[in-house]
């Protein structure tokens, strides 16, 4: 399926968008073929496929909700990469 699944949350569903559209245009700026990008409209979840690698954009409250996390790490702690503040 994929070599590697990121799973990062946006604040609001315009953040989502703006992220998902931030990503796409990096990859294809790297020359990266993006396979797949659905759920832009209602941005509550963003699913982007390159291939190799898919990302998952969410809302806050539906990242919680579905909690792919947690169907795919045994050991949360040893695979989680948090980057940014809460603060």
């Amino acid at each position: 399926m994929a070599d590697y699944m990121v799973v990062a949350s946006g604040a609001s569903s315009r953040q989502v968008v703006a992220m998902a559209e931030h990503l796409e245009f990096k990859l294809k700026q790297e020359k990266v073929d993006i396979l797949g990008l659905e759920g832009l409209r209602q941005a509550d979840w963003v699913l982007l496929d390159a291939n190799d690698v898919i990302v998952h954009i969410f809302r806050p409250e539906v990242r919680d909700f579905y909690g792919l996390e947690r169907m795919w790490v045994d050991d949360m702690s040893a695979e989680i990469v948090k980057v940014g503040s809460d603060a």
